[in-house]
C-alpha cells in the first residue's frame, strides 16, 4: 500500500464542511474527529453531522472516535457511511468484539492509542484490525506540536506488523506537517492525518500533494536503505 493523506476537518470551516472537503479533492480520506467532552476535553461533531457529510462527499470518511463507550457508539458510525472507524483502546471494554462489529458493518476497524499508551500489550489484536493509529499529540485539540517521543512506538508497531505478517495500516495523527511527516514515514507510518497544516495553507489541496510527496520520498529512501542492507 502506498502513502495515504487524510486531512482532518477539525481545523476547517465547520459551518461549510461540504465546501471545505471540496478543497482537498486529491486526499485519500476525510478525517473526522468526534469528541464527547468526556474522553477528551473538547466537544465536536457527532453522528448527525457525519451522516450528512457522508452524503455530500465522494471521498471516503475516516472517523476518529475520541469518546467514552465506543463499544456502544462506534458501529453506528460505520452504519452512517464511514469507511473506517477508529476507537480508542483506552476507552473500549471489548476491543476484539468491537473491531469485529465495525467490520461486520462493512467498515475498516482501527484502534487508536494515546501518546502514553504502549503498543506492546496489543500485538495479539493486530489480526483483528485494519489500522492502528498512533497519536503524536494528546487527543482533544488541533494545532498541537508533534511529540517526537512517539516515534519509537511507531517503529515498534511497524515491527510487530511485519513480524505477524499482517497488512494493517499504520496511521499517525497530531502535528503532522511538512517538517514532521518524513520522520513519521521513516519510522514506518503510511497513513497521515494533517489538519492545521492543510487547512491553514492558501491551497489545501496543494498541501495534500506536498505532504504526500515528502512522505513518499522518505518511504523510498527507507526502502533503498533496506535494499542496500540486504545487498551488503
Amino acid at each position: 500500500m502506498g502513502i495515504q493523506i487524510t486531512p482532518s476537518v477539525l481545523n476547517a470551516d465547520l459551518a461549510n464542511l461540504a465546501s471545505e472537503v471540496n478543497r482537498i479533492r486529491s486526499a485519500d480520506w476525510v478525517h473526522v474527529d468526534v469528541m464527547d467532552n468526556h474522553f477528551v476535553p473538547n466537544l465536536t461533531l457527532g453522528l448527525p453531522v457525519v451522516e450528512s457529510l457522508a452524503r455530500s462527499t465522494p471521498l471516503p470518511m475516516d472517523a476518529h472516535l475520541m469518546i467514552d463507550d465506543p463499544d456502544r457508539w462506534a458501529p453506528a458510525y460505520a452504519e452512517a457511511g464511514c469507511g473506517s472507524v477508529t476507537f480508542h483502546v483506552e476507552a473500549a471494554a471489548a476491543p476484539v468484539r468491537l473491531a469485529r462489529e465495525i467490520r461486520a458493518q462493512g467498515a475498516r476497524a482501527s484502534m487508536a492509542l494515546k501518546p502514553a499508551t504502549p503498543i506492546e500489550p496489543y500485538e495479539d489484536l493486530l489480526d483483528e484490525l485494519d489500522m492502528v493509529l498512533v497519536m503524536t499529540v494528546e487527543p482533544g485539540f488541533g494545532g498541537q506540536g508533534f511529540l517526537d517521543l512517539c516515534l519509537p512506538k511507531i517503529r515498534k508497531a511497524r515491527a510487530m506488523m511485519e513480524r505477524r505478517g499482517v497488512q494493517t495500516w499504520l496511521q499517525v495523527d497530531g502535528g503532522v506537517s511538512l517538517e514532521t511527516i518524513e520522520r513519521c514515514a521513516e519510522a514506518g507510518a503510511d497513513v497521515f492525518v494533517a489538519g492545521s497544516a492543510v487547512y491553514s495553507a492558501e491551497d489545501p489541496d496543494a498541501m495534500v500533494a506536498a505532504l504526500r510527496a515528502r512522505a513518499e520520498s522518505a518511504q523510498r529512501a527507507l526502502g533503498q536503505e533496506g535494499s542496500d542492507a540486504v545487498a551488503g
